[in-house]
This record gives C-alpha cells, structure tokens and sequence, in this order.
C-alpha cells in the first residue's frame, strides 16, 4: 500500500488544545483519527488521550488487514467509551469527561470509517467531496428536518451542541459507521474536528486539493490557517490527519 499522509492541530484562540490526533501507517493497513475534547466538561483533554491510546493500542495489535473493517471500529469505539466513562465514574454525570472523534481505516484499496458527535471524515476525488459524515449534533437535525439550511449552521446558537460522545452516559453512544468506499489513486480521506470544517464549507475544502500531487502537509497548514484566521479570537482547536492513495505502478 504506497499512500501520502499528513497531520496538523493548532491550539486556535483557546487556552490549551484538547485535540488529539492518532495516525498509524503499516504495511497493509493505515488509521487516521482524531479525537475532541468536550470544552463544556472537565477533563477533556484527557478524555481524548484516553480514547486516542485506547483506538491505536487495538489497532497495533490488530492483524493487518483487518477480516472485519467495521467490526474493528464499532468495538475499538465501544472500549474507548468504557474508558473514558472509568476514569469519570465518581463524577456527577454533567461533570464527567467526555470527547468526539472520527476514525478511518485505510486497506486493500478501501476505507471504512466511524465517528460519535461532530468530528468528521471526509472522501475527496479529483477536487470534489465525495462522501462526508453527518454530525450527531442538534443543527445537523434541523438541517435534515429542513428548518435550517446549510448556511444557518455556523452561526446558529446551538452549533456545538452535540447529542453523541464518548464518556458521560455508561450507555453506548450513537456510533456512525460507513458501508465500503472503493478508492482509486489520487483519492484522499480526511479526519478533523470541528475546529477545522466549522470555518470552511466544502467546496474550500475540496478546491485546495484539486491540484494534483500537492503536498498534503502544506494543503493542510493553509487550510487549518484559513479557519482559525477566518473564526478569529473565539477560533477552537483546528486538528486534521489527511491520507492520499498512491498508484502502486508509480
């Protein structure tokens, strides 16, 4: 499997970044991830390490490639949430630690993913979205509900709002899980957290990989820049793991 790949967290106008970003490439198989400390609750940041540790330590012990892509995922996501409920259980329920995040799983030519709350995996091909996640948030209901439209969104009051993540609640949250995605060479899956898509719409995101072999590490600085300029003193932590497929021929 030859593939390019590439990370980037910026702390934005917050205090600390609660962000965390995990990122395996072996032989036959690659994880992306990233993982979004609930700002609203204590302890957010270690909620995502405990989940980030937690997701890479199965997937390094894991044989590659993975019999059941999916399976891996809904499990690896279930264990996570276990955790992070551990380590918050003598905590009133409204103070408990809790996180998103958003996984990829990359082998044999295809990509699985998963995610819980509003971190989000994106497919990109020859400069358009292919495929992205719905967010588990309260705007993203009204959107589907049509009371909202797509630009409502970022400046509505209940934007970040999100109704699944991982801690808090023992019971397991709300876990999306995507069918097989074929990719071909030149495609790019992206993992980021709300920080990085909540400033820029799809079309920024796609156009700044249209061009062919751009290096994904510059494209991803100027778009992580571009929304943390473009949501200002109030920017969140703005977090982005991108892979792309190469042809094996070359």
């Amino acid at each position: 499997m030859r593939v390019e790949y590439a990370e980037l967290s910026l702390q934005g106008g917050r205090d600390s970044n609660q962000d965390r970003i995990g990122v395996v490439v072996a032989e036959q198989a690659a994880l992306l991830s990233v993982y979004d400390g609930m700002g609203g609750h204590a302890d957010g940041d270690r909620a995502a390490d405990i989940a980030l540790r937690t997701i890479l330590e199965r997937f390094r012990k894991s044989s590659q490639p993975l019999l059941d892509p999916l399976g891996f995922l809904q499990r690896a996501i279930g264990i996570a949430h276990d955790r992070v409920v551990a380590f918050g259980s003598q905590r009133p329920v409204e103070l408990r630690p809790r996180a998103t995040c958003a996984l990829c799983l990359v082998q044999d030519a295809s990509a699985y993913w998963a995610h819980v709350g509003d971190s989000r995996v994106y497919h990109l091909r020859a400069g358009r979205v292919r495929e992205r996640t719905r967010d588990h948030s309260h705007v993203e209901l009204l959107l589907r509900e049509g009371v909202i439209s797509d630009a409502e969104i970022p400046g509505h009051p209940m934007r970040s709002f999100v109704e699944s993540c991982l801690g808090g609640d023992p019971a397991l949250p709300e876990v999306s899980l995507s069918p097989r995605n074929a990719l071909l060479p030149g495609d790019i899956v992206l993992v980021c957290t709300d920080g990085f898509w909540s400033a820029l719409d799809d079309e920024q995101i796609s156009a700044a990989f249209a061009t062919p072999g751009c290096a994904l590490q510059d494209t991803l600085a100027a778009l992580a820049a571009q929304a943390v300029n473009a949501a200002g003193s109030a920017s969140d932590n703005t977090s982005v793991a991108a892979l792309r497929l190469l042809d094996p021929e070359n």
